[in-house]
């Protein structure tokens, strides 16, 4: 008998991350002693997120191709920095309002620049791929390899020091981007290695996802609910609408940037590892993880909804299902199945 176990967790939003995540918080709630209780192998479960997330990006990176396409290049490169914009100028805002720390009390309890900042920085490119291949062209798919440059830490320690908020010195900076380094070294070296670390992608994604998990507390989550859901909204709302115009400036139809308004599942992971880099940011980082992870709930309803909207309202009906033969050339860029966790 079979139980379809991972066809259920992927029909929720973001399953594959938030349904994990979850399970820890659970534990770690109503049986806080239970890493501790049996120790060794499974003890490290509940405490290894950063050592699992360093992993995670070595294959992350090993999945970017150094040899893009001009037009990749062009469209990655245009949502990459207009994303990463965005976060940078809400960044600057709040970082003058509410400093490191979170919001203590009230309707914004929780609400952080690291949360705001850390949801906008990065996009989900399983759900940014799955709507190219449905409502975009191939090579559209091909345009995440930049835009992958995203994720992990990196940007969101920089975008933080941009907003003039507590420093990070230079190593911890160079720390945060080395792994992803070195398997984009490796995966452009040899072509089987990088066939070989991509397949590991999703895989990682539960087991980080379930370390994030064990350090929440659940009694504190429905502090989050409307707030969580706004937060969503206002991802999709302050990164879609620039995107959308981005695109349409680089030639698109609007599609592809209404379908990168997204947070990624990994980007639940990005407060913890600020905070273990500056210890300023410990207080904001619980909050913010629980923020984060209702973004990637939110916004991987929204995204698709808009983006088959936009589809029919501004898209060309005959790039979908078209440029057959440059899609081939995409798949190799975005080694597209492996990222589907994000």
């Amino acid at each position: 008998m079979q139980i379809p176990i991972k066809r259920t967790i992927e029909s929720v939003p973001g399953g594959m991350m938030v349904v994990p995540l979850l399970a820890g918080a659970l534990i770690a709630t109503f049986f806080p002693g239970t890493p501790k209780l049996f120790g060794s192998f499974t003890g490290a479960l509940f405490s290894g997120a950063l050592t699992i997330l360093a992993v995670f990006y070595v294959c992350m990176g090993a999945s970017i191709d150094f040899r893009a396409t001009p037009y990749i290049m062009k469209k990655g490169g245009t949502l990459l920095i207009v994303k990463v914009g965005i976060a940078m100028i809400l960044g600057l805002i709040f970082g003058q309002v509410l400093g490191e720390a979170p919001v203590a009390a009230g309707l914004f309890a929780g609400l952080s620049t690291l949360a705001i900042v850390a949801a906008m920085n990065d996009t989900n490119g399983g759900l940014y791929m799955a709507l190219m291949g449905q409502y975009g062209r191939p090579r559209d798919v091909g345009a995440y390899t930049v835009m992958s440059l995203e994720s992990g830490p990196f940007l969101t320690m920089v975008t933080l020091g941009v907003a003039g908020l507590s420093a990070f010195p230079w190593q911890t900076l160079v720390g945060a981007i080395l792994p992803l380094l070195v398997g984009m070294i490796i995966g452009n070296l040899d072509r089987e290695m990088r066939a070989f670390l991509s397949r590991a992608i999703p895989v990682m994604i539960p087991f980080f996802a379930f370390a994030l998990g064990a350090g929440l507390d659940l009694s504190k989550v429905w502090q989050a609910g409307l707030l969580g859901l706004a937060m969503g909204v206002a991802v999709v709302v302050f990164t879609g609408i620039p995107l959308f115009f981005a695109d349409r400036l680089t030639g698109g139809t609007g599609v592809a940037g209404v379908a990168a308004a997204s947070t990624a599942g990994n980007a639940a992971a990005v407060p913890a590892i600020v905070a273990s880099a500056n210890p300023a940011y410990a207080d904001a980082a619980g909050p913010a993880t629980i923020l984060v992870a209702a973004c990637v709930v939110v916004t991987a309803i929204l995204v698709p909804i808009l983006t088959a909207w936009v589809s029919r309202r501004f898209g060309d009906p005959e790039v979908v299902g078209a440029e057959v033969a440059g899609a081939e050339e995409a798949t190799d860029f975005a080694a597209a199945p492996t990222v589907a966790g994000r």
